[in-house]
């Protein structure tokens, strides 16, 4: 005699099908490129800010991110794995972004 099972009844309590996936508030959402190296930046959690990195770009020691002074590069920024990216694997890290904004609305690099 085969065994049948129902699923409904074998679910735990208060477990619903379309569970929302879990998600640290730290990751981004949207970003957008604006003027003079800034990107405004909204995290899957609604908080949202500026991220200033005129300073990082145009510094001596920029390394890496020195790429990012030709603005056409700079206004490809876009949101890769719930990080702002950049092509050449260039990407800025989201949960200290996350504090500063929430605390101060801005991220100065």
């Amino acid at each position: 005699m085969p065994i049948s099972s129902n699923a409904e009844q074998n679910r735990p309590a208060g477990l619903e099908e379309s569970a929302p996936k879990f998600s640290v508030p730290w990751r981004v959402a949207s970003v957008r490129a604006l003027p003079n190296f800034r990107l405004e930046v909204t995290f899957v959690d609604g908080v949202s800010g500026i991220v200033d990195a005129f300073n990082l770009v145009h510094a001596n020691d920029a390394g890496v991110f020195a790429v990012l002074r030709d603005g056409d590069i700079f206004a490809k920024a876009h949101v890769d794995y719930g990080a702002v990216t950049w092509p050449g694997n260039l990407d800025l890290a989201p949960d200290a972004m996350y504090d500063e904004i929430k605390k101060h609305g801005v991220w100065v690099l």
